[in-house]
């Protein structure tokens, strides 16, 4: 199945390399590009992308605001968006993944990297690690007056065990991790993640991850 990708990004340049590595693979295609995020919002709309390379810093309209544009359209329910930044420490990941990001990626990566990781978030997965995406929510979320806006749930009606996956989901830890961590099967800890989404109305797991963090469930910090 080839994976049907939109671009959007003010830089020319930018925009023109990412079509060449994307066209490169041969399982997915370019089939959109936008130069800024209100373009991106209506050709998500019309080219029928299955996922969205979106650059954070655009002119006209962000591509936070596009990227929530996108998230709230129930006719784009199934596209999905990874959006890059110049700075893996940018606060505004924080508020891309609040808006319905999937995952992010800095501009400096190897291509090898970026195709990687399209058909990760492509195939639904998050695109999340221990390292940068934990630090910089817990950083954004200790400064002071942070606005905690999720649109999803809490965990309050959660059961301790789905508690204790979704830590560590907030964690980065991946379903075999995570299985392994609490003497799971792999499929049981699948089970365990789609549930909570279920039950917190999250879209995928970067949504989860905001959500251990802004409850307290996971203290910043500690990762």
């Amino acid at each position: 199945m080839t994976i049907r990708v939109l671009l959007a990004d003010d830089q020319n340049l930018v925009r023109a390399s990412f079509a060449m590595l994307v066209s490169s693979a041969g399982d997915m295609e370019v089939v959109a590009e936008a130069g800024t995020g209100r373009e991106a919002v209506a050709l998500a709309r019309s080219a029928r992308a299955d996922l969205i390379v979106m650059d954070i810093r655009m002119p006209d309209l962000d591509g936070i605001e596009a990227t929530r544009l996108i998230a709230a359209d129930e006719d784009l329910a199934g596209v999905k968006v990874l959006v890059l930044t110049t700075y893996e420490t940018d606060e505004h990941i924080v508020e891309a993944l609040r808006a319905g990001a999937s995952g992010f990626l800095v501009k400096d990566i190897r291509p090898a990297e970026l195709l990687d990781a399209i058909r990760t978030v492509a195939a639904g997965e998050s695109l999340l690690s221990p390292g940068p995406t934990s630090r910089l929510i817990a950083r954004f979320l200790r400064a002071p007056n942070t606005a905690t806006t999720s649109a999803v749930g809490g965990p309050s009606g959660l059961s301790e065990r789905e508690r204790q996956v979704l830590a560590l989901v907030a964690r980065g830890l991946d379903n075999s991790e995570i299985a392994d961590a609490l003497g799971l099967s792999p499929l049981t800890a699948k089970t365990h993640v789609s549930r909570i989404m279920g039950k917190l109305g999250a879209r995928d797991r970067a949504q989860l991850v905001i959500v251990a963090y802004e409850s307290g469930l996971v203290v910043p910090g500690t990762v």
